[in-house]
């Protein structure tokens, strides 16, 4: 270890003048990861023994605003820890000194708890594990709100699916229940899966695989209400199946390509969907050769001021940029009478995309 890595520790205040600053950060990571469900989480009081060893304290209290901590190591004898707490609780300031401190934990310029140590530990190495607790809840909570966000998302997502295309496709399934039963059979089996995929809880990601199979469900469904109208190419390369993609992003892309290209044309017309691999990235492309859109109204459809139907476009785009960033969204190509031609590419591998 090089003189500088032995520095780091006291330099930070910690108490380990001899400790690896690898181990020091690992266990802050543990830290961090024990406060992902924030101070009133399952975890925290393994979070709170994290920090009593870091700190080597004799007791580590942590509380959120009910002023009730939970320790790692005994709890200081005697009422003095509650009046401290209590007292910051009230003024939002630091109270006490060794060896007895509270410190606010302020998240995002709320207070959102107080860590109480016990023992005598320096006030450096106190404010540093603080900075450290607040950067944790501050993870979590934003972490929490994208969460919420992105179930938001597939909630309108689901809400934008056409009552007239479910209306139609049981009109169709129950004429053929005397005329062709074993048809009709099949088709409810698709309508079944349709409406499990499309509509039941997920998770954040699903596969290429996965997504490409409830596109073939939903064009069988699409086939038996618009018969010889609708035509359809499915091309898709063994080596992406297995790629991670946000869940229902492909589907509602189909949808719109008979929806708003084939549908308006009284002869109908073919949807291509093609998936293959083009260097270190999956590149999945819907195209219909339907009525197509002036390329000021797609823009403005994919910005989300599209008219009401079109919201699926805008819905998919954002979340592609807010998984893997500006250059994976949506390209959109399309011209009036051209028909339109969507392009998804998402990482073949992305850290942290799992299906």
């Amino acid at each position: 270890m090089s003189a500088p890595e032995r520095d780091e520790p006291a330099r930070l205040g910690l108490p380990w003048s001899r400790t690896d600053p690898a181990a020091v950060l690992a266990v802050a990571r543990g830290i961090s990861d024990d406060l992902a469900d924030g101070l009133a989480g399952v975890r925290v009081r393994s979070a709170a023994r994290g920090i009593r060893g870091l700190l080597d304290a004799d007791a580590i209290g942590l509380a959120d605003l009910s002023g009730s901590p939970v320790w790692a190591g005994r709890a200081p004898s005697g009422t003095r820890w509650l009046a401290l707490v209590d007292e910051v609780l009230h003024n939002e300031t630091r109270a006490g000194r060794p060896p007895l401190l509270v410190v606010p934990l302020h998240v995002h310029d709320e207070l959102a708890g107080v860590l109480v140590v016990a023992g005598r530990v320096r006030a450096a190495a106190v404010r540093e594990v603080a900075e450290w607790i607040v950067a944790a809840l501050e993870r979590a909570r934003l972490e929490a709100s994208a969460e919420h966000a992105a179930q938001a998302e597939l909630r309108a997502l689901r809400a934008e699916i056409s009552p007239h295309f479910v209306y139609n496709a049981l009109t169709v399934i129950a004429s053929l229940v005397h005329s062709d039963p074993e048809r009709s059979h099949e088709l409810m089996l698709d309508f079944a899966d349709y409406n499990r995929y499309s509509l039941a809880g997920h998770g954040d990601y699903t596969t290429v695989a996965e997504e490409f199979h409830a596109i073939e469900t939903y064009l069988a469904l699409q086939r038996a209400v618009l018969g010889d109208r609708l035509r359809v190419q499915i091309r898709v390369a063994p080596e992406v199946l297995a790629v991670a993609i946000p869940y229902l992003v492909l589907q509602p892309l189909v949808e719109n390509a008979i929806r708003h290209g084939v549908e308006p044309r009284g002869a109908g017309g073919l949807v291509q969907v093609r998936g293959e691999a083009e260097g270190a990235d999956c590149v999945i492309t819907v195209e219909d050769d339907g009525v197509g859109m002036a390329p000021a109204h797609a823009e403005a459809i994919l910005a989300g001021r599209g008219p009401a139907g079109s919201v699926g476009l805008a819905n998919v785009d954002r979340r592609l940029r807010n998984v893997y960033g500006s250059w994976f969204g949506l390209v959109v190509e399309t011209a009036e009478e051209a028909g339109t031609r969507v392009v998804v590419r998402v990482p073949m591998f992305a850290p942290g995309v799992m299906p």
